[in-house]
């Protein structure tokens, strides 16, 4: 059974819950290869479940613990034994939090800015999750059996009583698909799905009831994307979706050199790492993300075509908004200064056991280019943010 034949298989039957809630489950190759358009409205239509969480400072810290050894010094911080180096944990807190200690939720110290990333994990069976180790609640389908992380945006509320903390509060994260967009050629169409994600903190008394989704659902989504609502955090995701690769396209497509687009500026600011495959398969647990891109070289190699294990596009996220609160922290100094708005895309893989350069440089008073370079000086991810000042409110 080829791979395409396998998505075919699980995806049918997985999705007959959308079926039920939505449009039917058919396939490209049901409904016609001529005209992909009916995706739209039959991605958009689902409504996705809820993801229940608690905001622990326990998550944080073993991600903490993770990018200790791939992370700049911070100003201020005490030194991790064995490192050779000073650290802070990434968040708000006099305490920072080092390997061997764990903070205390009374603390109630801010959630690090892209650290939400290692918290609501989506609650799909394994034996629910499609043959490349992900999730089938975004996706499209057979014949688009490949998933990549193409970029995003998040957003974090400038109003200090809607900020996320690390207090062990019940908080929820609401998905859903905004848009669909199909480009390519007919026979080589790429998928864009793209999923807003609602994270709100709901406390730590609030109990489950029956009308607790419908009220939450009302309360926190909006038809217009830039209104916050009460939401702490709102992030927009595209994943892309691609067809099967044969296995000799796979083999050619691991050798080939790929396009090099260089940065036309210089950074004011620098960090260079060389992740491990260690990091990779951290982050992975941290996020109960089980893609094989992430974990089995011989898949990457002979299925996606990729030399080695690639890099998750949300960990490179999170080492750049890591290296613009470092820079932050060393020269402004300032706590009420928070980064407020990221946009990002992912234009060239990164890989394990490779060295990746991290920049940063200010463009305008509170606003960055942040931006991951490949071991060839391309762009790898590119980045525009925003800083503010928390507002403080009751």
């Amino acid at each position: 059974m080829s791979i395409a034949e396998a998505f075919r298989y699980s995806f049918c039957r997985i999705h007959c819950v959308f079926a039920r809630r939505s449009s039917p489950c058919l396939t490209v190759q049901q409904r016609g290869n001529s005209s992909l358009s009916y995706l739209h409205a039959q991605l958009t239509s689902r409504q996705l479940p809820l993801s229940y969480d608690y905001l622990s400072p326990q998550p944080s810290h073993l991600l903490d613990v993770s990018l200790a050894d791939y992370l700049p010094p911070f100003f201020g911080a005490p030194a991790i034994p064995g490192s050779g180096h000073t650290r802070s944990s990434l968040s708000s807190s006099s305490t920072p939090s080092t390997p061997s200690t764990l903070p205390v939720a009374r603390d109630a110290r801010l959630l690090p800015p892209a650290y939400h990333l290692v918290y609501f994990p989506p609650a799909v069976p394994s034996c629910q999750l499609l043959p490349d180790g992900t999730d089938p609640l975004q996706a499209p389908g057979p014949p688009f059996v490949r998933r990549m992380w193409a970029g995003g945006r998040v957003r974090w509320n400038k109003e200090s009583r809607f900020q996320l903390r690390l207090r062990g509060g019940r908080a929820f994260c609401m998905e859903g698909i905004r848009d669909v967009q199909i480009k390519g050629v007919e026979g080589d169409e790429k998928v864009f799905v793209g999923i807003e994600r609602r994270v709100a903190e709901l406390g730590h008394d609030k109990a489950l009831d029956l009308n607790e989704e419908k009220e939450l659902r009302e309360r926190y989504w909006s038809k217009d994307e830039e209104d916050m609502k009460d939401c702490g955090v709102i992030e927009k995701r595209y994943l892309v979706f691609m067809r099967e690769r044969s296995r000799k396209a796979a083999a050619d497509a691991a050798k080939a050199q790929g396009k090099v687009v260089k940065p036309s500026h210089g950074p004011t600011f620098t960090h260079t790492l060389i992740p491990a495959a260690s990091l990779l398969f951290r982050f992975s647990a941290l996020t109960f993300n089980a893609h094989a891109i992430h974990l089995d070289k011989g898949y990457c190699r002979d299925i996606e075509g990729h030399k080695n294990l690639l890099v998750h596009g949300p960990l490179s996220l999170v080492l750049l908004v890591s290296l613009l609160r470092n820079h932050l922290i060393n020269n402004h100094k300032d706590d009420n200064l928070h980064v407020s708005d990221i946009s990002y895309r992912n234009l060239a893989p990164l890989y394990a056991e490779e060295e990746m350069k991290l920049c940063g440089r200010e463009v305008d008073e509170g606003k960055y280019e942040l931006w991951a370079q490949t071991p060839a000086g391309g762009y790898a991810v590119r980045c525009t943010a925003s800083i503010d000042r928390t507002q403080q409110t009751s």
